[in-house]
């Protein structure tokens, strides 16, 4: 990546090694100290351009492509804090893969997966931190703060280009466990409708079922059900920002603890019962080796307490 920096506007120009990268993780990672959400309103406004047209988040980036960033201030002096020894054990001891192309790691509820919108240390960076010899570390995709289990990051360029093609083409096969309010009809197979993000007034980012919005589905699997709650199997088909708890929400079952799609009773119900998270998490991963094409499934046990949840509610 070159850079070229006036007083007021920045350019930058992506070399190979970017390639394919979406537009917004290029920025983040070369805009310190600029928030996300600050990112976000630029582009819906067309002051950041990529060859001089109008850019999505979601835009994948080729070599040679000129990215222009409107004025803006930034905190390059900012530093991402150290992480503190329990974190680094905590990463360490959640690692469930590793070779040279990929690291898995089970990550926990109320993690980010990256730094922004006041956070100033996520996963990345601080995986980034903890191995420091590693000199290309990248997130693959991504999970909601509040949700735990399985996300991967690429040790090289190579592999996070062959992993987001998996991803484009929808072969990675995920799978994720969420306990929700009420019992579930075994008839429910599957929720297909359409999800819009959109703003609230305060910059809140929520999705809403919208036919304007874009095409989303997910399977599901009934696990074990009383008459005040479910466990179920989670599939998604595509992968929508929040999709599996908006589709949770319009099937009539929101997942227990979520403060941003559950109705008030529902929550203060949870709450009474014990629930401090939300009760959603990235089971399993499988996919296609970046390397040697071999088909890898892995696997994170569901965490301590979403597990004392399921037994003493006697789903399992």
């Amino acid at each position: 990546m070159s850079q070229e920096s006036g007083a007021q506007v920045r350019f930058f120009q992506v070399d190979a090694e970017r390639q394919g990268q979406r537009l917004d993780n290029f920025l983040l990672l070369h805009l310190k100290g600029v928030p996300k959400s600050l990112l976000y309103r630029l582009l819906r406004k067309g002051q950041i351009r990529v060859n001089g047209k109008r850019a999505k988040p979601d835009q994948r980036v080729l070599a040679g492509d000129k990215v222009r960033v409107a004025p803006l201030v930034t905190k390059e002096s900012q530093q991402v804090p150290p992480v503190a020894s329990d974190l680094s054990r905590l990463l360490h001891s959640s690692l469930l893969f590793e070779d040279d192309c990929l690291r898995i790691i089970n990550k926990p509820a109320g993690l980010a997966v990256h730094g922004g919108s006041g956070v100033q240390l996520g996963l990345i960076e601080a995986a980034r931190q903890v191995w420091q010899a590693d000199r290309f570390l990248e997130l693959v995709h991504r999970i909601d703060r509040d949700t735990s289990g399985v996300i991967v990051m690429a040790r090289k360029r190579s592999a996070l280009r062959a992993m987001h093609e998996q991803l484009r083409l929808h072969q990675m096969r995920k799978q994720y466990w969420c306990l929700v309010v009420g019992a579930w009809s075994t008839k429910v197979k599957q929720v297909d409708v359409p999800l819009l993000r959109q703003q609230r007034a305060s910059g809140e980012r929520v999705v809403r079922v919208n036919q304007q919005g874009q095409q989303a589905k997910t399977m599901f699997k009934l696990l074990a059900a009383n008459n005040a709650v479910s466990w179920l199997q989670a599939s998604p088909v595509s992968g929508r920002t929040h999709q599996i708890r908006v589709h949770c929400q319009h099937a009539g079952h929101a997942i227990l603890g979520d403060d941003k799609y559950a109705c008030a009773p529902d929550l203060l119900w949870a709450k009474d019962q014990g629930v401090k998270r939300l009760c959603l998490h990235a089971a399993s991963l499988q996919f296609r080796h970046p390397k040697t094409e071999q088909l890898v499934r892995v696997e994170a046990t569901m965490p301590t307490d979403m597990g004392n949840l399921v037994s003493k509610w006697g789903l399992r």
